[in-house]
């Protein structure tokens, strides 16, 4: 599949003299047609796993050793008062969305953490703090790979409408893709800086699940410590366990110190960056074919009005907000 990708895109470039879908995009969408068309053999599924997952983390690893902080990091800490709040602003108006549209409490808080923060991790988190049925996490999680996917695609489309530079669409793609693997397949194909940018936005973005699931269990845990309308004290719900922090992005940020310090040759920095473009390309392809387009319909009409419009205003609130805040 990535092969064939990698084909497809060559071919493109000398018929047409320009590069109209990038290897990366092609192999997503050659994914996501078999998955939707054929049947997977249940063989193929662990290496589908594997290239989606552990391969792509590891092109994140190695991605590291290209990066430079001290650019990365220029805007100081206005990108991360615009990280904190644009995800504030985006668990409010995802959760009011959900309302709206009448999704029960829970579920409109699934789709809201996931859209605002990390997608499925952020839904598999905050699902036991707030008591969600499994039938409501299913719902929210089928929704988000899909949505994840046609933002993949589908963000890159707004760098020449909003003139947006490289490192400018690198916070926005950290600002509002789902998962720090997707922020990769949809800034790599823009430029090694968007990449690179994208990632340590997102990682920004990310940590901050621990503090809102923090923030929203104690809430419940109060709510629950009040005498109820019979006069007896509800049990207070246990606090969740602390996740650590993902080992490619230790990983990551590990290689970015080293290549900040010196200690990792010009040379060699781009051989690994080579490398996890390649590692890149293969795993699109099995994050494709982890994509069945019939999972919109099993999801829900509201669910997926719900997650596409609180998706459509983060994306807004991003470009918002480095407009005003004149990242460049």
């Amino acid at each position: 599949m990535a092969g064939a990708a990698a084909a497809l895109a060559l071919l493109q470039t000398r018929a047409l003299g320009v590069t109209i879908l990038d290897r990366l995009v092609l192999a997503i969408l050659l994914g996501a047609a078999v998955r939707t068309t054929w049947p997977l053999p249940a063989a193929l599924e662990p290496g589908v796993a594997f290239a989606a997952t552990p391969l792509l983390e590891g092109a994140i690893v190695l991605l590291g050793a290209a990066v430079d902080l001290p650019l990365l990091v220029r805007a100081g800490p206005v990108l991360l008062i615009a990280i904190g709040g644009l995800v504030g602003i985006g668990l409010a108006v995802g959760y009011v969305i959900g309302r709206l549209l009448q999704l029960p409490p829970r579920l409109a808080a699934l789709v809201a953490t996931g859209n605002a923060i990390c997608g499925n991790s952020a839904i598999a988190a905050l699902a036991p703090v707030i008591g969600a049925t499994t039938a409501e996490v299913s719902s929210a999680i089928a929704f988000t790979a899909v949505l994840g996917v046609g933002v993949v695609l589908g963000l890159p489309l707004l760098i020449v409408p909003l003139g947006l530079s490289d490192y400018q669409f690198g916070v926005l793609a950290g600002m509002s893709v789902y998962a720090i693997p997707q922020v990769l397949a949809t800034a790599m194909p823009v430029s090694a800086l968007a990449a690179q940018v994208g990632t340590l936005v997102k990682l920004v973005r990310v940590m901050m699940l621990g503090p809102v699931i923090v923030a929203v269990s104690a809430i419940r845990t109060r709510r629950a410590r009040r005498p109820a309308s019979d006069g007896i004290e509800a049990a207070a719900r246990p606090s969740p366990p602390t996740r650590p922090l993902p080992w490619f992005l230790l990983g990551f940020l590990g290689l970015a110190a080293l290549r900040t310090a010196g200690m990792i040759p010009e040379l060699i920095a781009g051989r690994l960056a080579s490398a996890s473009g390649l590692l890149t390309l293969v795993a699109m392809a099995g994050l494709g074919l982890g994509v069945d387009l019939r999972e919109l319909r099993r999801a829900g009409p509201r669910v997926s009005i719900a997650a596409g419009l609180a998706m459509v205003a983060l994306v807004m609130g991003g470009v918002l907000s480095i407009r005003l805040l004149r990242i460049a």
